[in-house]
């Protein structure tokens, strides 16, 4: 499971921008841990990227 920090350096976005997108159903599928904080695991990332891919 990738921190939040984690998953926007890797799509190289910001926490404001994920934010943004998370609020507009755009964003990855997240899970909240017991302490608040949202985690995504490399499954869920790599669909939410295949599905954005568009054909050359």
């Amino acid at each position: 499971m990738f921190t939040l920090a984690e998953v926007c350096a890797e799509i190289k976005i910001s926490r404001s921008t994920f934010y943004d997108w998370r609020a507009k159903g755009l964003a990855p599928e997240c899970s909240k841990i017991p302490n608040g904080e949202l985690r995504v695991s490399r499954e869920d990332l790599d669909a939410w990227w295949e599905a954005r891919k568009v054909a050359a």
